[in-house]
């Protein structure tokens, strides 16, 4: 059981770590500089109250979050399997394209080469014998490598800590957007219940498991966090030093401008462990949407899973810039997160959906007020910023 809890946790983890939440950690730092530790702190306070709510009530109810909803109110399922579908291979498009970066970066190869070679090994990952095993073992070795090379970056990049300490909790200035940004990354869409699908597919739900499950779900955003924490420290001392990141790859040149041509060629490799674990947590867990509406999905489940790897690739190989589509993605998670967020605390008040399970009332009254904010936050931000949206990629993938 212990390594399928740690294997949710990380493949949570490295779902979120993907090539957009390099680049707007980097770019984000150079914008508020210490003060940007503020806004991992409020991220990682709304992530927590989102995914126990969300883990706690899909386990125990021994229930996917798309039966629940239709058994809530028939055809929410649906809808809400549709949201997270769209917004998963969308974000997929970018995660590929992160791939070929990140091997281009270490051999020198064509994006679109590195790109193929990546489809195929997440391919070779769901069609070993033990595909639920192997996704777990790869999501924590994948996992720990980055935030080895990243902690070695951000110590060769000499960041002030004292002042990173001190406007994390004192900030200068404070940024909805990047809040909203941050929290939709790591929890929104089909990151939300990438852990909670995955303890359900191991056979970890129930009453019994709520103790391992609350461990899990907090363990998965604490690597989320201590990873990009980590890497805020990196660009913090890049920056702090007075070097610009540019926009065309922040993330890369954080890690040039700290360890030079080896550090680039460990950029190259966080880049990849990010990108390839995010293609196979987007992709087993949009497909995992589905796979109990049909007896012939979850039959043929490897197979729709490898279709939505391919096609994913190949809209990459005709679209010549996928930032924009990664904007969308991250604008549509902003609206979906406290939306499903809505629905499974509505399920958590009806015991009968839950086998006579009584959900706490302090993550209740937590997980609306985080609906609450979330749905507000996001407001302005569409309001404030959706022409900056388009007109201001922030180059999340060059």
């Amino acid at each position: 059981m212990g390594g399928a809890l740690m294997g949710a946790a990380f493949l949570m983890a490295t779902s979120a770590i993907g090539p957009g939440f390099l680049t707007q950690t980097a770019k984000f730092t150079e914008e508020l500089v210490a003060s940007f530790g503020f806004v991992i702190l409020i991220s990682v306070l709304l992530d927590i109250g989102v995914q126990l709510n969300i883990w706690r009530i899909v386990t125990v109810s021994r229930q996917r979050a798309q039966d629940l909803s239709n058994k809530l109110l028939p055809g929410l399922g649906y809808f809400l399997a549709a949201l997270i579908a769209l917004g998963g291979i969308v974000f997929n498009v970018g995660n590929i394209a992160g791939c070929g970066l990140g091997l281009q970066v270490i051999t020198g190869m064509d994006t679109r080469t590195g790109a193929i070679i990546s489809c195929v090994f997440a391919l070779l990952i769901f069609w070993y014998k033990d595909a639920g095993k192997t996704v777990d073992l790869v999501a924590k070795l994948l996992g720990l490598l980055m935030i080895v090379l990243t902690i070695y970056v951000a110590f060769a990049s000499k960041p002030p800590l004292g002042e990173a300490v001190y406007k994390t909790f004192l900030p200068d200035k404070i940024d909805v957007m990047k809040i909203v940004t941050l929290v939709g990354g790591t929890v929104g869409g089909y990151i939300s219940f990438a852990g909670a699908h995955r303890l359900l597919d191991a056979g970890i739900s129930g009453k019994p498991a709520i103790k391992d499950v609350t461990r899990s779900a907090v363990s998965g955003i604490l690597i989320t966090s201590l990873m990009r924490f980590i890497l805020f420290l990196a660009a913090l001392g890049v920056v702090w030093h007075g070097v610009s990141l540019g926009n065309q790859n922040p993330a890369g040149e954080v890690f040039r401008s700290a360890a030079g041509r080896p550090g680039y060629l460990f950029f190259g490799i966080v880049l990849w462990c990010a990108a390839i674990t995010s293609v196979i947590g987007a992709s087993y867990t949009s497909v995992s949407f589905w796979k109990t509406f049909h007896p012939a999905i979850a039959k043929n489940e490897k197979i729709i899973i490898s279709l939505f790897i391919i096609i994913s690739t190949l809209i990459f190989m005709i679209s010549s810039n996928p930032v924009t589509l990664l904007i969308l993605a991250g604008a549509f998670n902003g609206i979906i997160l406290p939306l499903a967020l809505a629905v499974i605390l509505i399920i958590a008040a009806k015991p009968r959906l839950l086998n006579g399970y009584k959900h706490p009332l302090w993550l209740q009254v937590a997980g609306w007020l985080i609906v609450a904010v979330m749905t507000w936050m996001s407001w302005l931000t569409i309001r404030n910023n959706i022409g900056e949206l388009f007109d201001k990629s922030y180059q999340s993938l060059p």
